[in-house]
């Protein structure tokens, strides 16, 4: 069951020296309310609840999750709960904590490469006094000056009933809803009607432009215009535009400037709808050495040439389909964005109709190319802003000053927040439901194609789409071993750059007309290529699938620019925090060497990259994409008596060429080091650091994995987890830490990470030192609390947890992976309701706490001195690359 709500506020809403309050208090929100004490999320982690969160743009706030039907009131509580029962819960120590978390998110997200960007756009898009002109999440200084009664008349005067939106979509009928809506709503006073700002798109009638610095590894251009409103049919058009011109692997922006004159390294075009006026936006990331004038002149050329000649037919009827495909795909999902709750409620905040999405598809699907013509030569034919960001020491963003609150009409919004008697009783908190559904997880069917391979069906109906897995359990990064490093990657990130004789762009055009969506990648031990096909055009859409899996052309032309591209692609890992940590974590943990020993994001170093070459993909393709035990996972809107003759006659000759396969690569044991260690990553400038602690942990297919799973769930796999609670919501360091171990083969790397701000780097690692000790000890064990909590969040959340063919596919290919049986789910569901805390405890002992090895990513003239003095361990000095820094 789908629980959506939707607040119609926004930070288009907050008034002078209050930006960041819509944000703020979507924070606030999940904290206590005067009924319920705790965390917002504790009693949902209970009733098993998944894809739960909040978030706020700048038109609305919106909060949502999915959770059994039988706990439908628990929800209905909770959400009528933190609506009519706030205030008298939100105290300064209340406003304090979360003013500290939102503050540590926007420093998190300026700590990227490329961070400040949209702050600067929002800035020159719209005048001061314009309700985009401030970004949604706030300056640093409104945040600090928030008052606490600031906040109280926030809420009172934007979240009230009348200003909200409640979905309700699963097993449940009007009657039912609107009784127990009723019951659980009805009793809270409508506030008063604040009035929506009037549209105002802000058209600019003149082209301007801005250059920033910043720590990034190549320059990228931003194009921007002030564009028609949500509700405005040119905004439907104007996102077809966007989808001819610069939207798909086929764009005229992607045919010029990557494939033609590979100028770029990526382009896109894309609309950002909102109320008031939207945005039409190209993202250009230039290659070095090209100078972006150069860029921005081909941009110019093809903007002119598509609003001077239209789209051509196909062009638009290609784009029509990546839209309809699009929208069926995410109904699939009954919560969530793009899933049903959500289009319902988005549809009544912004029109009133709950159903305008149809209004929406009908325009995709009628416009003609002399309309999509016209928008764009209305909206886009002049005022531009653009901002090229160059690679340099970053520019300081300016920090707008605290502006002077506006006045609030404190005894009209006040008088909002005297509630009738409730229809609940709320002397007592939340009750939680006493029975939940059983776990049907589909039953899985097999047949064996003549090529050798496995096809495992699981039979889904809800949408008209068909996912196809094919797993190669030689063709993962530890295939690398003996190769060049990057290989395997390289080699399935290519496959669908052209096959049997489609150059790059004729492939992607065939893809997007069958309204298909195919790839392949690579984890640790083994490959895979995916399908996504509407069942109406499964024939041709596996027809093209088994060309790209069996015929890859590997044109050396496209392998030179997919070359450049992804070493571009190492800079910017190079450049981020989080990704710069993980490429060197490896090494670190198992050893040089090892087959698991290359970055985690398997995309090699530039030196090897630079260094493949074509006959390197064939032999990769030839030893390790092999037919003969591959398994082939289907899950959708199918038969095995439909989809084997389907298989069979695309697949079913696939020798593998006839040469012996590569078997798979032993992976050996890797010993832990004899001592903690402390590796520092120089990021001048930095806000954040980036703090991970790793180990190695038994494989995934060890008898006491799942043991092990919920340990860490206790310690870090959850919000409500104590790594997360200490360091975000006690201490206010972070915006988020968790924990977790990725699954392998070999023994899996465990990582406990966090972003903290700059100044309490030391102090944090102490704190994450603390709890893992304590932890893994025995000194502070798991409580019988905790550990039914993540029980629960384990199992009850499973009905949920499988609500989309791709989830069931991805569940059923780790199960083939792994050796596990069919009904591991239900075994592995079994285990952990019988799990006791003793048995939790021991699994904590895994975790040798006076052996990790920590990676931290900040600026050293800052973090340095105070690592050093902590005495975790010895400290060293590293590049990006890993490389030792002599000090």
């Amino acid at each position: 069951m789908a629980v959506n709500l939707w607040y119609h506020v926004g930070s288009k809403d907050e008034p002078s020296g209050r930006s960041g309050f819509a944000h703020l208090f979507e924070h606030l929100m999940f904290q206590s309310s005067e009924n319920h004490d705790g965390e917002f999320f504790a009693p949902f982690k209970q009733v098993g609840v998944t894809d739960q969160n909040g978030t706020t743009n700048t038109d609305r706030t919106n909060y949502f999750q999915n959770v059994p039907t039988t706990a439908l009131d628990t929800a209905l509580w909770m959400e009528s709960d933190r609506m009519g029962h706030l205030l008298g819960a939100v105290d300064q120590a209340a406003l304090d904590e979360q003013r500290g978390v939102v503050q540590n998110e926007k420093r998190q997200g300026e700590n990227q490469p490329y961070g400040q960007a949209w702050t600067k756009l929002m800035q020159a898009l719209y005048p001061e006094g314009h309700p985009y002109h401030h970004t949604v999440i706030g300056s640093m200084n409104d945040l600090d000056a928030a008052a606490l009664e600031d906040v109280h008349s926030w809420f009172r005067a934007w979240y009230g009933p009348n200003n909200a939106v409640l979905v309700l979509a699963g097993d449940i009928d009007a009657a039912t809803a609107r009784e127990k809506v009723e019951r659980y709503f009805g009793h809270i006073p409508a506030g008063p009607d604040m009035a929506q700002p009037e549209v105002d798109v802000a058209r600019r009638t003149r082209s301007t432009r801005e250059t920033m610095h910043d720590k990034v590894p190549q320059p990228r251009i931003y194009r921007v215009w002030n564009v028609a409103e949500v509700g405005n049919d040119d905004l439907e058009r104007l996102q077809l535009l966007a989808q001819v011109l610069g939207g798909s692997r086929s764009s005229r922006l992607d045919a010029r400037l990557l494939h033609r004159d590979k100028l770029v390294d990526s382009i896109s075009a894309g609309t950002y709808a909102k109320q008031l006026g939207s945005n039409f936006i190209i993202v250009a990331n230039v290659k070095q050495g090209v100078d972006p004038a150069t860029v921005e002149a081909v941009i110019d050329e093809e903007i002119d040439r598509l609003l001077a000649e239209g789209p051509g037919a196909e062009e638009l009827e290609r784009a029509r389909t990546v839209f309809r495909a699009g929208f069926i795909r995410g109904i699939e999902r009954i919560g969530g964005f793009g899933g049903k709750a959500d289009a319902l409620a988005e549809c009544t905040v912004y029109t009133g109709d709950p159903g305008c999405f149809r209004d929406s598809l009908r325009i995709i699907d009628t416009s003609t190319a002399a309309e999509v013509q016209a928008a764009g030569r209305e909206w886009l034919a002049r005022g531009d802003h653009t901002l090229v960001v160059l690679p340099g020491e970053r520019t300081p963003l300016a920090e707008d000053p605290a502006g002077t609150p506006a006045p609030w009409d404190l005894p009209e919004v006040a008088a909002r927040y005297t509630t009738q008697t409730p229809a609940v009783d709320r002397s007592v908190d939340v009750t939680l439901p006493e029975s939940f559904r059983e776990l049907q997880f589909p039953d899985v069917e097999r047949a064996t194609l003549a090529n050798g391979t496995t096809v495992v069906l699981a039979r889904r109906t809800g949408v008209p789409v068909v996912q196809l897995r094919y797993q190669f359990p030689g063709a993962g990064y530890s295939a690398d071993a003996g190769r060049k490093v990057g290989t395997a990657g390289f080699a399935m990130g290519v496959l669908d750059e052209g096959a049997a004789g489609l150059g790059a762009l004729e492939f992607a055009d065939r893809a997007e007309a069958l309204g298909a969506q195919m790839g392949a990648s690579s984890g640790l031990d083994a490959g895979t290529a995916w399908l996504s096909a509407l069942s109406s055009r499964l024939d041709d859409s596996i027809a093209l699938f088994a060309d790209m899996l069996r015929r890859p052309d590997f044109d050396p032309g496209e392998i030179e620019r997919v070359r450049a591209t992804w070493i571009a692609d190492i800079a910017q890992e190079k450049a981020r925090p989080q990704t710069a940590a993980l490429r060197v974590l490896p090494p670190l943990l198992y050893g040089e060497g090892h087959p698991y020993a290359m970055p985690f994001t398997g995309s090699g170093t530039e030196e090897s990259i630079a260094s493949l070459t074509r006959d390197d993909l064939l032999a990769f393709h030839r030893a390790q994409l092999r037919p003969e035990g591959a398994t082939l996972v289907v899950v959708g809107d199918t038969s095995l008596d439909a989809i084997v003759p389907l298989l069979e006659k695309h697949f079913g000759d696939w020798s593998g060429g006839g040469e012996a396969g590569t078997a798979a690569v032993a992976i050996p044991p890797a010993a832990r080091p004899a001592a903690p260690r402390v590796f520092l990553i120089d990021q001048p400038g930095a806000v954040q650091a980036n703090i991970y602690a790793g180990q190695l942990v038994p494989s995934t297919t060890d008898e006491g994995s799942v043991r092990f799973d919920i340990a860490n769930g206790v310690l870090g796999g959850d919000f409500t987890a104590r790594l997360n609670m200490n360091l975000r919501e006690d201490k206010h360091w972070s915006y988020g830490a968790r924990s977790g171990a990725s699954g392998a083969l070999g023994q899996r790397p465990w990582l406990a990470s966090a972003p903290v701000q700059i100044d309490k780097t030391a102090e944090a690692m102490a704190e994450m030192q603390r709890e893992i000790a304590g932890f893994a000890s025995g000194e502070a064990p798991p409580t019988v609390e905790e550990v039914e909590r993540i029980r629960a969040i384990n199992t009850l959340s499973l009905p949920g947890a499988y609500e989309t063919a791709a989830s069931v596919a991805s569940t059923i290919a780790a199960n083939v992976l792994y050796g596990r049986p069919d009904d591991y789910v239900v075994r592995r569901k079994a285990e952990i309701e019988a799990m006791t805390p003793a048995q939790v405890a021991e699994a904590a002992r895994t975790i040798d706490a006076g052996a990790l090895t920590w990676v931290v990513v900040g600026d050293l003239s800052q973090i340095e001195a105070p690592v050093r003095a902590l005495g975790l361990g010895e400290v060293v000095v590293l590049d990006a690359d890993g490389k030792p820094v002599a000090r």
